[in-house]
C-alpha cells in the first residue's frame, strides 16, 4: 500500500481559514481577490487542501511507480512571507509567460509573489488556464 497524499480536501471553510490565518489587511484583500479570480478562471468553488492551501478543482494522477492520488488543479496559499501560487507546470513551455508575469520567485512546485500588484493578472489568468488544460489532458 502506497503512502497517502497529505494534501487533500478538508472540511475547513475557506472564509474561516482566511479570517483566522491571514492577519495582514492587504494580504487578506489579495487573498479574497485571488479567490474570486481563480473561481472565475477555473469554474470551481474554492476548497481547503490541507491546512493552508486554497484549491480550485482537482485531477487524478498516477505515477509509473503505482503511486496515485488527487491534487488541486490550481490554487494558492497566503503564507506569512509570500503567496505560494500553484498555477504552473514546468512541463509546459511557459518561459515567455513567466517573462511577462512581473516580480516573482519560482520554486519546484509553485510561484512566490509578495502581492498581486507585483504581477500582471492577465498573464496569471493565462498561466492558470494553461495549467488547468495541462492537468486535464
Amino acid at each position: 500500500m502506497g503512502k497517502e497524499n497529505k494534501t487533500k480536501v478538508t472540511e475547513i471553510q475557506v472564509s474561516d481559514f482566511i479570517n483566522s490565518f491571514v492577519d495582514d489587511k492587504h494580504k487578506r484583500e489579495d487573498s479574497l481577490q485571488l479567490i474570486e479570480l481563480m473561481k472565475k478562471w477555473s469554474g470551481f468553488e474554492p476548497k481547503m487542501w490541507g491546512p493552508t492551501i486554497i484549491g480550485f478543482g482537482s485531477y487524478h494522477y498516477k505515477y509509473a511507480s503505482g503511486h496515485e492520488g488527487d491534487c488541486l488543479l490550481i490554487g494558492f496559499s497566503p503564507r506569512k512571507k509570500a503567496f505560494s501560487l500553484y498555477v504552473y507546470t514546468p512541463q509546459q513551455n511557459n518561459t515567455e509567460l513567466l517573462n511577462k508575469l512581473g516580480k516573482f520567485k519560482i520554486g519546484k512546485a509553485c510561484i512566490y509573489i509578495n502581492k498581486l500588484l507585483d504581477i500582471d493578472l492577465d498573464v496569471l489568468e493565462v498561466l492558470c488556464k494553461s495549467t488547468i488544460h495541462f492537468h486535464r489532458s
